[in-house]
């Protein structure tokens, strides 16, 4: 891929990422309130609630909370750009750890005993998520003989998830704990329904909550170009494939998330190690029998 490609994506994603996920985000809570009854807000509500938060002075608890929440971002973001670009998805996933430490340090830093608790729970979620996250990558490797994304696309001739269906079914199952949405809405919620007083960014308000709100608009884009990774190959045409396999599951998230009750982090750590060993488990010995015999 040229540079100046690689540049042209990277640009668009800094610019379209945030407007894509905040209308997918306005018709999540236009479908979640249709399903409970109500006839909820306008799709546009989320830039709405982003912009009243951007218009608010900063009251940042101390400047190290502040400089924490602004490399989460800045890393959220480069994170993107490193994926959209074509580069190493394995860097990709060590990126959005890295920014996921970020967010916690932030939360530490009022030591507020809310941010505290959510801060704990954040933790055991990120223990649940990144032994799929990085099996995904290397499930990439196996199928496609490497990182870049550009070249996982360019020599599959066919979707990726043929051969990789156990990491499909497991990643899309974390998804549930990336998003913070029922039952795995340990430690934040994506809806305001929390009894932790929003957990993990209960301190962080105004600007840095618009930011933090930004960087997870950023990180949700990376998670649903993940998704539609397993559908795109050298065929131009996959890439409606991978939209609407995006698409499916992104209203499967919503459809979990307002049929489900919120369960204990002990259940989510079982639940999420057992899909990972089972399902990508099986998938990565059955990778390496067919290496073997090829």
């Amino acid at each position: 891929m040229a540079v100046s490609t690689r540049m042209i994506i990277a640009g668009c994603y800094i610019l379209l990422a945030p407007i894509i996920i905040g209308l997918l985000d306005g018709f999540d809570r236009k479908i979640s309130a249709r399903m409970q009854g109500r006839k909820g807000p306008s799709v546009l509500q989320p830039f709405y609630d982003l912009k009243k938060l951007f218009e608010k002075e900063f009251l940042t608890a101390n400047k190290t909370q502040l400089f924490m929440i602004r490399s989460y971002l800045a890393l959220m973001i480069l994170s993107g750009i490193i994926f959209f670009a074509g580069f190493d998805i394995l860097l990709v996933v060590f990126a959005i750890s890295t920014a996921a430490m970020f967010l916690i340090l932030a939360s530490t830093a009022t030591h507020s005993p809310f941010s505290s608790q959510g801060t704990h729970r954040e933790l055991v979620q990120m223990m649940s998520c990144e032994p799929m996250e990085l099996l995904v990558a290397v499930g990439f490797y196996l199928a496609a003989g490497t990182f870049n994304v550009s070249d996982i696309i360019a020599k599959s001739s066919v979707a990726n998830i043929i051969y990789l269906p156990g990491f499909f079914v497991g990643f899309v199952f974390i998804l549930t704990i990336k998003f913070r949405k029922s039952p795995f809405d340990i430690s934040t919620s994506h809806h305001a329904h929390q009894e932790v007083v929003k957990g993990v960014t209960a301190e962080m308000v105004g600007k840095e909550y618009a930011m933090v709100t930004l960087a997870e608009w950023y990180e949700s884009a990376i998670l649903y170009g993940i998704i539609g990774l397993f559908f795109l190959n050298n065929n131009p045409l996959s890439l409606i494939g991978a939209i609407v396999a995006a698409l499916v599951v992104w209203f499967l998230e919503i459809v979990i998330d307002n049929t489900s009750a919120r369960v204990k982090w002990q259940l989510m750590l079982k639940l999420a190690w057992g899909v990972t060993i089972i399902a990508a488990g099986m998938n990565l010995f059955l990778l390496e029998i067919i290496r073997a015999n090829s």
